[in-house]
């Protein structure tokens, strides 16, 4: 179904180098998979529930309810670092030609 030449093609898209074994074997592989799902394609789901796990786990929420506010003062006294017209002084990180 995939010639190697199909898979080289999606991997320079993909701008992967491929050997000419790993296309050869990524061919076989793909093709595979694109028969997989065409097989799949033929099982009746008729009256079968569509699902996205079948766990039974939920999300687990928690309301965003607002406990206790900090102001500003507040959070520049837990860093250590030196501070600088109300705001923590940091090392430039951009070099100055």
């Amino acid at each position: 179904m995939f010639s190697q030449d199909d898979i080289k093609h999606i991997a320079k898209l993909s701008r992967l180098k491929l050997s000419d074994n790993e296309a050869k074997k990524f061919s076989r592989q793909l093709s595979d998979i694109i028969k997989y799902i065409e097989q799949l394609k033929e099982v009746n789901t008729d009256g079968v529930e569509e699902t996205s796990q079948v766990t039974g786990l939920k999300n687990v929420t928690q309301s965003d309810d607002i406990k206790r506010r900090c102001d500003g003062e507040e959070l520049l006294e837990c860093s250590p670092l030196p501070k600088e017209r109300q705001q923590i002084r940091v090392k430039s990180v951009i070099k100055k030609d």
